[in-house]
């Protein structure tokens, strides 16, 4: 009778010890959760818009500062480049000046945008043309070639050279669609860069392009339009017409290293000051709102 007795014993013992192992399991879980939770590491590349290219690399920057295990790579090679290569999954980060419903070829239902600027763009002139303000009708005409020589405009009696950017540029796709209006440009020598293009028009009389506000120095001339000057506040409400969002595009949902840098983007240290001393436009000043299809409505 005692040994009836001593087995449920045993087996009543021998249950609550799989109840308190199964509870130190699940304790020490939880603690190895937490303690992984470190420093955030990883690595992010980013790839498009030249006009985008050098606000991201000053926020890379200042953001690896503070996270030293994460290691970000910011190249240009144009809108077009961007969005294909964070499609086929590339890189990590798509830098576009278009949303990427205006670009063939490119599934955009695949992709998550992240709004991180506005950028202005204007059109500029090598200062020796003497031209200040054009109508948009003259800008048109120049980019067509209806006009070829700045006396014509009430500038210099010199040959206007135009220089415009590479097709899979969303600088020109912006431009084109705000001044062009759906009309074929004029053959033209083609550049990649905000940059090579700033300093071609610097050095070459009578050349014309245009460039995001954050590459216009005072060694070119920006032209006002219907005297409308190009700056911020005429941005923020429409009154200047050419200017795009400032996208970075992911493949899907954001994560890790990644969704953290983009939080950072949108950031006040990077909103309200950064975004401002590079010549950019912060996505919270805006008034008025567009989508995909060139849509401006208020906000």
């Amino acid at each position: 009778m005692k040994k009836k007795t001593i087995i449920p014993l045993l087996l009543g013992f021998a249950a609550l010890m799989l109840v308190l192992t199964g509870c130190g399991n699940s304790k020490s879980s939880s603690t190895s959760s937490k303690s992984s939770s470190g420093e955030t590491s990883g690595k992010i590349t980013a790839v498009g818009s030249t006009a985008l290219q050098p606000l991201v690399e000053k926020a890379a920057s200042n953001f690896q500062k503070d996270n030293s295990k994460v290691n970000i790579t910011v190249q240009g090679g144009g809108s077009g480049t961007g969005l294909s290569q964070v499609q086929d999954k590339s890189v990590t980060i798509g830098n576009s000046d278009i949303f990427a419903e205006e670009k063939q070829g490119i599934d955009s239902k695949k992709l998550v945008d992240h709004k991180v600027a506005v950028v202005g763009m204007a059109p500029v002139v090598n200062k020796d043309a003497n031209v200040k303000n054009l109508t948009m009708a003259q800008v048109k005409d120049i980019f067509t070639g209806k006009v070829t020589n700045w006396k014509d405009l009430g500038g210099k009696d010199e040959k206007i050279t135009v220089v415009n950017r590479a097709k899979g540029s969303g600088t020109r796709a912006t431009f084109e669609a705000a001044v062009l209006k759906g009309e074929d440009a004029v053959k033209s020598q083609e550049q990649d860069s905000n940059g090579t293009v700033q300093k071609i028009v610097e050095s070459t009389p009578g050349a014309v392009s245009y460039l995001a506000f954050s590459y216009i120095t005072d060694k070119v001339q920006a032209i006002s339009i219907d005297n409308i000057k190009p700056t911020d506040e005429n941005v923020e409400s429409n009154k200047w017409k050419i200017w795009s969002y400032e996208h970075m595009y992911t493949n899907g949902k954001a994560n890790g290293a990644t969704a953290k840098f983009l939080d950072y983007m949108n950031s006040k240290d990077v909103q309200d000051s950064l975004v401002k001393d590079m010549g950019y436009i912060s996505i919270h000043n805006m008034k008025v709102q567009k989508d995909s299809k060139g849509t401006v409505s208020s906000k």
